[in-house]
Order: structure tokens, then sequence, then C-alpha cells
């Protein structure tokens, strides 16, 4: 990967609400370098980074794991909770131990999540169900299933409807499990671009950071975004984006991200143990938890 003389530096961004606060005062065009924005659902954002058609993305914290050897992530970003998130959703008709050598619908937009449900049936359930994947439809996946589920503003809207099923939040699962705050995308960056473009990875993690810095000070302009582009209330956006979802990368997240690395690694999801390397100007930061 190199600075593709003579082309537009590509930046991705997550065709999710979930991320609203890190781009919504974030400018392109005021970056040194000519940049554009690649908007997509987080699997195709994955696969670009991985295949190293863009440059820097939010990726999906499974997506890092699996190109750990090509990326570097940004400081100080990430959707994380530290409890329940609101938008990393299971539906089941009885409880989800119960189902756990059950049939389970997965979305097909976000391999962290699915994941992050393997784990948890598997380690914290004793259970080995049967997946199968699926388009986001509720109605459509709990059809043929026992469990489905639902991530990003799908899960959203799920949660509203009067559907009867009971809702597991994958978020509050993992923190009452391991005690730690689950980590759902980072922010990543090509190492060999890194390597060669310093002095602009520093002006976009600044506005990055500086983005989420104002949207977070005053959350209205999301808010009244949400509400008219999703639906919901305003209470409910207003608690979303200060409560549920989490935008650092702190010391709790970085641990709860290597350990659900070291289940993924240990189940054979992933081929490789994964170690988080933060990029900084100065210098390379390993983080070994």
């Amino acid at each position: 990967m190199n600075s593709r003389e003579n082309k537009d530096i590509l930046i991705g961004k997550i065709r999710y609400s979930n991320v609203w606060p890190v781009f919504h005062y974030f400018d392109v065009t005021r970056l040194p370098q000519a940049s554009q924005l690649v908007t997509e659902v987080p699997s195709k954002l994955n696969r670009r980074m991985i295949g190293g058609t863009l440059d820097i993305s939010p990726v999906s914290s499974f997506a890092y794991g699996y190109g750990s050897d090509r990326f570097l992530l940004l400081p100080d970003l990430s959707v994380s909770s530290n409890g329940p998130v609101n938008s990393i959703l299971l539906f089941t008709r009885k409880p989800p131990e119960q189902i756990a050598n059950g049939r389970i619908a997965l979305t097909n937009t976000s391999a962290t999540s699915v994941n992050l449900l393997k784990i948890i049936m598997e380690k914290a359930y004793d259970g080995k169900p049967q997946y199968w994947d699926s388009e986001p439809d509720l109605d459509a996946m709990m059809a043929e299933s026992d469990g489905a589920l639902l991530i990003g503003d799908h899960a959203i809207q799920a949660s509203w409807r009067d559907h009867g099923y009971i809702v597991t939040d994958l978020g509050e699962v993992w923190k009452s499990w391991t005690g730690y705050g689950m980590t759902f995308a980072v922010w990543a960056v090509q190492r060999e671009f890194a390597g060669a473009n310093g002095d602009y990875l520093a002006e976009v993690t600044e506005a990055f950071v500086d983005s989420k810095r104002k949207s977070l000070t005053d959350v209205s302009p999301l808010v009244a975004k949400a509400c008219a582009e999703i639906g919901g209330t305003v209470d409910y956006w207003r608690h979303y984006f200060t409560q549920n979802i989490r935008y650092d990368f702190n010391e709790s997240h970085r641990h709860g991200l290597s350990l659900y690395f070291d289940y993924a690694y240990e189940m054979g999801l992933l081929d490789h143990q994964v170690e988080l390397e933060i990029w900084s100007h100065n210098s390379l930061t390993r983080v070994k938890e």
C-alpha cells in the first residue's frame, strides 16, 4: 500500500449511526492532501481494508484481528460499550442459554458481532448452535430459527417493535461475563501508508478526535438527525450516544478486546494470536494485555 500518487487518499466511513459522532464534524476537504470518504456497511469496508483498497477506515474489531499484520490502530477511537450497547442484539423466543444448541440466524453485515455471539454461546453458555447467514430481516430470520442476531440500525429499529421476542444485548452479556467493556469497531490504517504519511495521519487522527469531542459536547444535532432518518425518540438517541456507545479506547476496552481475540484464537475463529498495535506520530505503541 502506498500513497497512490495522483489519486485521492481513501477513508472509510461505516454506514451506521454508531459512528456519527466521529464523522459529524470531520471534513475531508480540510485535510492536507486530497481525500475522499467511502461510505459502506462494515463488511464491505473490512474487505476493502484487507484487500488494500482503502488507506484508513473504521473496521470491525474482528477484521483488525484478521489483518493485524498489515494494520495499525489509531489512538483514542473506537465503537465500544461498557455494558449495554443497544445495537448488537440477539432476538430469541426462549432465554439465550436455552437455545445454546439451537439454530441461529446471523446478520451478514459484521464479523465482530457474529464471532462475539459464537464466543458467548460456546464459552459462556457451553453450547454449539447451528448458524446460518441471512439478510437483516427479523421476521424472515426467526421464521427458520430459534434466534436472530441483528446489529446497528437494523437492531435498533427491530428493538422498538412489539414482536414478543426476548432481546439480549451482547454488550451487556460480555460485560457481566468478563467484567470488561467490549470494542466492536476500531479505526485502522494500513501499516505501509502510516509509515509514509505520518504528518497527514496525525492530522486525520486529530480531526477524528476533535469531531468526537465536539459531537459529544452537544449531541443535539446527532439526535435530531437520528430521529429524522431512523425514527425513535429524542430520549432514546440522547441516551444511545451518551450512555450506550463509548468512542474512546481505554484500558478496559483494550483488555476486553485482547480477551476477545484470545477466545477467537482458542476457538479457531482466528488462525493467529493478535497483538494490539497503536500508531502514534513518533513511535509505535505495542499494547500487551
